[in-house]
């Protein structure tokens, strides 16, 4: 059951899957039972392996030093990272298209912080979730204008991975209620954790909350202009909830397989787990589930290569990330219960992926908010636009 790729798919496809059975799968169970930390030496290696494939410049300019890799060859290699629990599949930064794109000619923004990122010598993290806002559109933090920058104020939660981060992308709310993107040095006066919350996952990659007091920011860091701040976010979540939607494909089909393996070896009063209905059915639905995601996915990820209406993406991006997620997390059950009192143990992937997955249908965007996305579009556009 696969998408009929081109060679140069497949071949890249196969070097991912490569990397990810090779350096990040084995360490799965070391980072679950040491709170997602893992030997620091494992982790450079992890990152440069991941930096030298590639990995963290698939969607930059080729101009720039990007590979400029279609959507569908981007999502083919999440499609592989996301097989992998723990979230150690996030072990390289991301420069991806939009960012040159909101920096223009800003070679002090170019240089400073979206080359290190491809070259994985700088991470980043986004400060966008306000308390009030939730998968809403709502940004209170405040911009105001100094001599020669802005001075932030506010509180942002859910940053995640900003404990290894070294900037933030960080949307605020300019004077007059212009809403714009920054570049903030992490290491900024002004800026401090107040909460590192615990999480049902067992990530290296943490969500903290934090605080900023009065936040000097040079205006050379302010990304684009005033009022683009949203459209740059928006970018960035089309971007997220397709990678989001591969990864829940990875993520299924090991599930799948796993699950399918293990009914196929146990035995249960003479007669093998998979030869039972239910099981039978259970897994039918899986497959049929992930196929009908799979198609999904790839047509979305098509329709970005042709260069489809912007609006029209951003529906797509809804559905994908909204189908793809919840189909996640019925065929982390199912396969769970195929797996019965050995699947609920912390070293069965099929138990981190039951806790792991269950995020995907909150972050980037609710699958209420996904749905209300579809249902105003549909409202607006009629279904042959969407």
């Amino acid at each position: 059951m696969e998408i009929q790729h081109t060679e140069q798919t497949l071949a890249w496809q196969k070097r991912v899957r490569e990397f990810v059975e090779t350096h990040l799968i084995p360490w799965e169970i070391e980072a679950e039972l040491n709170q997602g930390i893992i030997p620091e030496d494992v982790s450079q290696k992890m990152q440069a392996h991941a930096i030298d494939l590639g990995l963290s410049r698939m969607d930059a300019p080729e101009e720039f030093g990007g590979l400029g890799m279609s959507m569908v060859n981007q999502l083919a290699a999440w499609e592989e990272l996301g097989t992998v629990t723990n979230a150690l599949c996030w072990c390289f930064p991301e420069a991806q298209e939009w960012m040159f794109e909101a920096c223009g000619n800003n070679e002090h923004q170019i240089n400073n912080y979206l080359q290190p990122l491809m070259e994985g010598r700088l991470r980043e993290c986004y400060a966008i979730t306000e308390s009030e806002s939730g998968s809403h559109e709502v940004v209170e933090t405040a911009a105001i204008r100094r001599n020669g920058g802005y001075e932030i104020s506010g509180e942002k939660w859910f940053v995640t991975t900003a404990n290894l981060a070294d900037f933030f992308f960080l949307q605020a709310k300019v004077e007059g209620g212009e809403d714009a993107l920054f570049f903030i040095d992490k290491d900024s006066p002004g800026i401090s954790m107040i909460e590192n919350p615990l999480f049902s996952h067992t990530f290296p990659s943490h969500h903290p909350t934090y605080q900023f007091e009065r936040v000097f920011v040079p205006e050379e860091n302010r990304i684009g202009e005033e009022g683009s701040g949203m459209t740059y976010s928006r970018n960035w979540f089309r971007h997220e909830r397709l990678t989001i939607a591969a990864r829940m494909l990875g993520a299924a089909r090991r599930m799948i397989e796993e699950a399918t393996e293990w009914a196929s070896q146990r035995k249960i009063q003479g007669e093998f787990l998979i030869d039972k209905q239910a099981t039978q059915f259970a897994l039918a639905d899986c497959v049929t589930e992930l196929w009908a995601s799979k198609l999904m996915v790839y047509e979305a990820a098509a329709a970005h290569d042709r260069g489809d209406d912007a609006k029209g993406l951003h529906i797509q991006c809804s559905m994908v990330k909204l189908y793809a997620t919840e189909m996640a997390n019925r065929v982390a059950d199912r396969c769970l219960q195929i797996w019965g009192g050995r699947g609920y143990r912390r070293d069965n992937a099929v138990e981190r992926f039951y806790r792991e997955v269950r995020v995907d249908r909150i972050w980037e965007g609710s699958s209420e908010i996904q749905r209300i996305v579809i249902a105003k579009a549909l409202q607006k556009r009629g279904l042959k636009r969407m």
